[in-house]
C-alpha cells in the first residue's frame, strides 16, 4: 500500500468543520466505539501495513513493513505471542484456517510467502511478484489473488502455491474486494483514477468507474447485498459510495485525511473509515444511498490500518511507535 501524506495534500477549512461535526455527534450520544484493550508491540518501528484474523484461534496478525516483521497477537489474552522476521516489507496478508496457513506478500522482497502457521516455517515461496500488495482468498475457486507489479491480479493456487495466471489491469492495483455471490473483483487502480470491475472466471476487465473529483483512490470495502461498494480517497479526504450495478457514485461521505482501511458492518449497517491523522470515522447506512455520521473515534497519529472482525465485534487499529509510545494495536468494540 503507497504512502500518501496527509500533510501534502493540506487541510481544507471543509475539512476541519467536519471533523468538529463529527465530534460532535459522537458526544452527543453513545459513541459507537469502546476502546477494550490496547496490545503493546515494543520494536516494532516504521510503517505498519495490513492485518489478518484466526478467528478460532484467536490470533492476530500484523504487517509490519517498516520493520520488516509480522507481528503474531494473542487477541484473548491481549499480548503479543512472536515477532517474525526475514521478510522484504511484508504489506498484504491472508490466513488460510482450512490449511492453516499465512500468506505474506513481500512489496521489495517480490514475492508472496507461505507460512505454516503453527511452526511458522516457510511452506512455499511464489517468486516473481514484484511489488507484492493486497491478497483476498477466493474460496469459490479455491485460489489466492494478490495485487502486484504495474499492473495485474495474480492468481495462486490454495493447494498448491501454485501461480495460475494473472489479470491484467491499467496500474499497480490497491485494495480491492470479491463478491461471494458472483465472479466480480472490484479494485482500486489510483495511478489510472478508476475502479476497475473484473470477471474472475473470464479473468478481464469487463469495466472501469471513474473516480470523479477525487484522487488517490485506495481503501475499498462492498455491501453485497445491498450492490454498494464503498472506495476511500484521499484528495480530498471522502469515500465515494458506488451502486455496483450502474457504477455510479450516488453519495460522498466527508472523513478525516490520509485513509487506508474502509470496513463495512452488514449487522449494524455502518461504515468505518480508518484515518491516518488520528480517528476513525463511522457512518450508518439509513439507505443504500443514504449515509449519516455516527461520530468519530480518535485513535493515534499515522493509526491509518485496521480490521474489522464482525463475528468478534471488534475493530484492530494499529498505531505505529512515535515519540516514547511503543507501537501498538487498539482493539475497540463494537456498539
Amino acid at each position: 500500500m503507497r504512502y500518501v501524506p496527509v500533510e501534502s495534500v493540506g487541510v481544507s477549512v471543509t475539512g476541519i468543520v467536519v471533523g468538529l461535526a463529527l465530534a460532535a455527534a459522537c458526544s452527543a450520544g453513545e459513541a459507537p466505539l469502546e476502546l477494550a484493550a490496547t496490545i503493546p508491540m515494543p520494536g516494532v518501528k516504521g510503517r505498519i501495513d495490513h492485518l489478518a484474523v484466526d478467528a478460532k484461534g484467536r490470533r492476530l496478525f500484523v504487517a509490519a513493513l517498516g520493520n520488516d516483521t509480522v507481528e503474531v497477537l494473542d487477541i484473548a489474552a491481549n499480548r503479543r505471542l512472536k515477532s517474525l522476521a526475514g521478510f522484504g516489507e511484508p504489506q498484504g496478508l491472508a490466513y488460510l484456517p482450512q490449511a492453516n496457513q499465512l500468506y505474506v506478500a513481500n512489496g521489495t522482497g517480490n514475492r508472496v510467502d507461505v507460512l505454516d502457521a503453527t511452526s511458522f516455517a516457510v511452506v512455499k515461496r511464489i517468486e516473481g511478484l514484484g511489488d507484492a500488495d493486497n491478497l483476498r482468498y477466493d474460496a469459490a475457486a479455491g485460489s489466492l489473488i494478490v495485487g502486484y507489479g504495474k499492473g495485474a491480479l495474480g492468481m495462486l493456487s490454495a493447494k498448491t502455491g501454485e501461480r495460475a495466471g494473472d489479470i491484467p489491469l491499467a496500474g499497480h492495483p490497491e485494495s480491492f474486494q470479491l463478491e461471494t455471490h458472483g465472479t466480480r473483483v472490484f479494485v482500486n487502480v489510483p495511478t489510472a483514477q478508476h475502479v476497475a470491475v473484473v470477471d474472475r472466471v473470464k479473468r478481464q476487465v469487463v469495466a472501469t468507474w471513474s473516480v470523479p473529483m477525487a484522487w488517490a483512490n485506495f481503501p475499498m470495502a462492498i455491501d453485497e447485498a445491498d450492490a454498494r461498494v464503498f472506495v476511500g480517497a484521499r484528495i480530498p479526504a471522502m469515500v465515494l459510495v458506488y451502486d455496483s450495478a450502474s457504477g455510479k457514485v450516488v453519495a460522498r461521505l466527508p472523513i478525516g485525511g490520509d485513509t487506508d482501511d474502509v470496513f463495512f458492518d452488514a449487522a449494524r449497517k455502518r461504515v468505518y473509515v480508518v484515518c491516518g491523522e488520528g480517528r476513525v470515522d463511522v457512518f450508518r447506512q439509513e439507505t443504500p444511498d443514504q449515509y449519516v455520521s455516527e461520530g468519530s473515534q480518535q485513535t493515534a497519529p499515522r493509526a491509518r490500518t485496521g480490521l474489522f472482525v464482525p463475528e468478534q465485534e471488534r475493530l484492530y487499529v494499529v498505531a505505529p511507535a512515535q515519540g516514547s509510545s511503543p507501537a501498538r494495536v487498539l482493539v475497540y468494540r463494537v456498539k
